[in-house]
């Protein structure tokens, strides 16, 4: 009896240990092939904090430069783009940086998170690199561990560096370093959020859409959650119940708190524990959600390449529609307390806003703006499903049929373009419901719908332009996200960072103009759209000369 108890534990043992068996040869192969994506993603946001720092560095030169942004900081206008403001009533520099700037470095660390997870997880299954390695001496959870300790690692990286940059500059080393911990422990909660949505879904893009809309629902509940904390009213619960507002209540050069990083590491640990419990009840290249079995025979509405891509982006159309419009309902609501909010503001800032008289319309062509941003990753993502369809093989046997080349990526860039329309007609609709609601203005659902539709030029030339980089070179593809950061970094912080006007007019959203507090350039709207054309078209002269992946 005793013999065979202790070879029960023995073998017990010697299950649990092979389930991650493999994992260091696994990590080092993973950093192979990341070689180029770890240190841009680490080194970019260092160096876009560092970037804030820097200019704003340049601008205040005295106490009194930043009396002028007290006001808007510490307004529910303030609490949406920023956060709640801690020690903003006596603001310094590193306050208003880590207070302000800090909610963008900590979305780009929950981007960094769960794109990795989805990359070294989901997406290997799915290309079925990941069914090879498991023909080897691989146990069952080594990929997840390894893909959880690549990404940990670039969290622990992040925040390091941007707490050493800023005890650099001369600021508080504990309360740097906190601050920097509050970043990457952003990207460990989405991680552990990756680490389930991998699990549920069989496809890479679900997986990461479904992570990436919880990331939006974080920074909605944080903005509702802060701006009933600035007005003294409302649901400010609403912020703890985000992973970004868990960071930012830290509240670093202020109250230097540690402990809401306590709740971010419970709940990676209990999202990553759940990943492990959820990855041993699937099979292998499979899903708990399995996908709904389709007809035996397609409809007949499917026969051309153009019906065949809405089908493909169907389901991802649908939930960017719910998701903004939602969004934009909820953004919209807030509009008259953020109005308000404005009341007691310097003059600079509200000039910035339009003025005093036009602070409502300042405000709309501000979410105006961010829409179209939003929308904007969308049709990245549209492209870059178009290359997965390539590298996973499944274009090569639509284009062995009568389909030509110039059909097949027109077909989908067309859906895409038209998929750019519809959303920005969703948010606009959403948020001038809202706005209407909140003001008690019904015109206002007119002027937002015809504000956003407007920027569907520039988002139209992000596409085109995504498009010519994967027919040229696919690998360059990510170089697309730096226009959206820099339409990002030019809308929003144009005015405090003093950035040129010429440098300013790089940015293609700066140009259609924010409706309806400046007037629509139908100049620029015709302009970008003839560039965008262009662009398209070069990128079809060029897919039809390359080879297509793996079939040389």
């Amino acid at each position: 009896m005793t013999t065979m108890t202790v070879s029960r534990r023995t073998h017990a043992a010697a299950t649990r240990g092979s389930t991650v068996t493999g994992t260091g040869t696994l990590l080092r192969f993973m950093l192979r092939r990341d070689r180029i994506r770890f240190p841009a993603w680490t080194l970019g946001l260092t160096l876009l904090m560092t970037y804030f720092a820097t200019a704003l560095d340049t601008i205040v030169q005295s106490p009194e430069d930043l009396e002028g942004l007290t006001a808007f900081s510490r307004s529910p206008a303030g609490a949406l783009f920023g956060g709640p403001g801690f020690g903003f009533d006596h603001l310094t520099l590193e306050r208003f940086l880590a207070g302000q700037y800090g909610l963008y470095v900590a979305i780009g660390a929950g981007l960094m998170g769960l794109l990795t997870m989805v990359r070294h997880t989901r997406a290997e299954e799915r290309s079925g690199r990941a069914e090879l390695i498991r023909a080897n001496v691989v146990g069952r959870h080594a990929q997840l561990t390894a893909a959880l300790t690549l990404t940990a690692a670039m969290a622990v990286l992040v925040a390091l560096l941007i707490g050493l940059m800023m005890a650099g500059r001369g600021f508080d080393t504990g309360a740097s370093l906190l601050f920097g911990a509050s970043i990457g422990a952003v990207a460990l909660a989405f991680a552990g959020i990756a680490a389930v949505t991998v699990q549920l879904s069989e496809y890479p893009r679900a997986a990461s859409g479904i992570a990436g809309t919880a990331l939006g629902a974080a920074f909605v509940l944080r903005g509702l959650g802060d701006m009933a904390a600035v007005q003294g009213s409302g649901p400010s619960w609403l912020s703890w119940l985000s992973p970004i507002g868990w960071s930012q209540q830290t509240a670093p050069y202020v109250h230097n708190r540690w402990w809401p990083l306590a709740i971010s590491l419970a709940f990676a640990a209990a999202t990553t524990t759940a990943g492990y419990a959820l990855s041993a009840r699937r099979d292998f290249g499979a899903g708990l959600v399995p996908p709904r079995p389709g007809s035996p025979r397609a409809a007949s509405w499917l026969a051309g390449p153009l019906p065949l891509a809405f089908r493909l982006g169907r389901a991802s159309l649908i939930g960017w529609s719910a998701a903004l419009f939602v969004a934009g309902l909820a953004y919209g609501s807030f509009t008259q307390p953020l109005i308000d909010g404005f009341a007691d503001a310097p003059e600079d800032l509200v000039a910035i806003m339009g003025g005093a008289e036009n602070l409502l319309d300042g405000y709309l062509g501000m979410m105006g703006l961010t829409m179209a941003l939003t929308v904007g990753v969308y049709a990245v993502l549209a492209v870059q499903a178009l290359r997965a369809e390539e590298n996973e093989g499944r274009a090569e046997p639509v284009l062995a049929t009568a389909v030509s080349r110039t059909a097949w990526i027109g077909s989908n860039v067309a859906v895409a373009a038209a998929g750019v329309l519809w959303l920005l007609l969703a948010a606009g609709l959403g948020m001038g419901v809202g706005a209407a609601v909140s003001t008690g203005d019904a015109g206002l659902v007119g002027e937002l719908l015809l504000g956003h539709v407007a920027h569907a030029p520039a988002v139209w030339l992000v596409l085109a332009a995504a498009t010519l980089l994967y027919a040229a070179a696919p690998r360059v593809l990510p170089v697309i996200w730096a226009v959206l950061g820099y339409g990002l970094i030019a809308g929003y912080f144009a005015p405090i960072l003093d950035i040129p006007e010429g440098v300013l007019r790089l940015s293609p959203f700066e140009h259609v103009g924010e409706y309806p507090l400046e007037d629509i350039n139908v100049v620029a709207i015709v302009l970008l759209t003839a560039l965008a054309a262009l662009l398209f078209q070069a990128a079809v002269t060029v897919f039809r000369r390359r080879d297509l992946a793996g079939s040389a």
